[in-house]
């Protein structure tokens, strides 16, 4: 069976609220916060809805009155949050406030702005990762792909496996998508919106501008 990419837009109507919040060029530093911290949120949930990628397991329980049958998160599943620094971590809160026994492993990438390629600059992976690990990757802007690439040659490179691995995006545009489709078939997406180009600079258009800028006031 030939593996394709998955993206997914979810419609939901909060996503598409705060995706408006964020896109608009008059929206202040503090409210575009808000706006990347529900845009996390709400596409962590989205993105974890799949039981086979968020195991479950059958438990008892005693309310009040009686014992009763309940559902829990599989503890014995490890679930880690990746923010892809600086921007990544605007959706930091969100992604957490889900999945908030998650652990938190920072990369840091810098684009050089000449070349449009990302360099590492902060990595705080572990050597490798245990088996089976989900990874929920926080990259707010997948552009020209050099970031969120770079950052999945080192997840697999520590034993990561791409279909265990859910990116979180506010806007993705078709330079990172077919890179990463190439790259990562088994991939699956979540995003508020998908964009039709990158400009000449390596900004999506009409996008939002720098997230990271944008979120940190600077």
């Amino acid at each position: 069976m030939t593996l394709q990419l998955r993206v997914y837009v979810p419609p939901h109507p909060l996503i598409k609220h705060w995706l408006a919040v964020a896109r608009d060029a008059g929206t202040p530093v503090a409210l575009f916060r808000t706006a990347m911290t529900e845009l996390g949120r709400w596409l962590t949930y989205e993105a974890t809805r799949d039981r086979e990628w968020l195991p479950t397991v059958d438990v008892m329980v005693e309310t009040p009155l009686a014992p009763c049958s309940g559902t829990m998160v599989n503890p014995e599943v490890p679930v880690v949050v990746v923010p892809v620094l600086r921007a990544g971590l605007a959706l930091l809160d969100g992604a957490q406030g889900v999945l908030p026994l998650a652990a938190v492993y920072h990369i840091g990438m810098v684009r050089d702005e000449a070349t449009l390629e990302a360099k590492c600059y902060l990595n705080k992976f572990p050597d490798r990762f245990a088996p089976q690990t989900r990874v929920v990757g926080t990259e707010p802007m997948l552009a020209t792909g050099g970031t969120i690439m770079a950052t999945m040659a080192e997840l697999t490179k520590r034993g990561i496996e791409p279909e265990l691995v859910r990116i979180i995006s506010v806007v993705a545009a078709p330079p990172a998508l077919q890179q990463l489709s190439a790259a990562y078939p088994s991939l699956n997406i979540y995003t508020a919106t998908i964009d039709e180009k990158v400009n000449e600079k390596g900004f999506i258009v009409p996008g939002l501008g720098d997230a990271g800028d944008r979120a940190f006031g600077t």
